[in-house]
């Protein structure tokens, strides 16, 4: 963990990047520190970041939702415990709208998407700082309704989108699905989306990855 080095003013923006991929980190807090009103430190864990909140002024974390065996979701609470009252943006490849959406319930300031440009990182730096929401256009429509839940907060599966879930789960392609469950191809096609749809993802490899992380339970 470092921070990058400056001399500018005590009214910069305080801001502390949280990614395991080590170059990305430091290349991004580098080019974020060359802004006047911008003093950037960086490290590539959870376990860091808290240790490092204890230790400087954070006005704002930028923090990566996949971080190899931790996840987003971890740092608010353990963050909030520690008495940090600052903003979370969280910076991210890709995130499901289910896990976005419970995100923004812990008190995440925003969703950025790293195919962005720089510039618009900055922009949502200072957005977040002035007290708004910045949300990528990917996430722009989760106020929208939102698909029946079960108590522990996810989308529940009937019957027929688990069986073909768990076989989504063993490889099997949609030919071989609808031979298993005696149904048409265009039918197993038609329940695959309607889990995509349900779980807020977009390709087969993503839905088999929010499942093992927040559905095991409903196989």
């Amino acid at each position: 963990m470092e921070a990058v080095p400056d001399d500018r003013s005590v009214t910069a923006v305080n801001v502390l990047l949280v990614d395991d991929h080590l170059s990305f980190a430091q290349s991004v807090a580098r080019a974020l520190s060359t802004e006047p009103d911008l003093a950037v430190s960086y490290c590539t864990s959870i376990s860091a970041a808290l240790e490092m909140l204890q230790r400087q002024p954070v006005d704002i974390v930028l923090l990566d939702h996949d971080l190899g065996v931790e996840r987003a979701s971890q740092f608010l609470p353990a963050a909030r415990e520690r008495g940090f009252g600052g903003h979370v943006l969280i910076v991210t490849a890709w995130v499901s709208d289910t896990e976005a959406k419970r995100l923004l319930r812990q008190g995440v300031a925003g969703i950025f998407c790293k195919d962005s440009p720089l510039e618009a990182l900055i922009e949502s730096i200072r957005h977040i700082q002035g007290g708004a929401v910045w949300l990528d256009r990917r996430y722009r429509n989760l106020t929208a309704a939102e698909p029946a839940e079960q108590p522990g907060g996810g989308p529940r599966f009937n019957e027929r989108q688990r069986k073909v879930l768990r076989f989504v789960l063993e490889g099997l392609s949609n030919k071989v699905i609808a031979a298993q469950l005696h149904i048409s191809e265009s039918y197993v096609k038609a329940l695959i989306q309607s889990l995509f749809k349900k779980t807020g993802v977009r390709t087969r490899g993503q839905l088999v990855r929010v499942t093992l992380e927040h559905y095991q339970d409903q196989l």
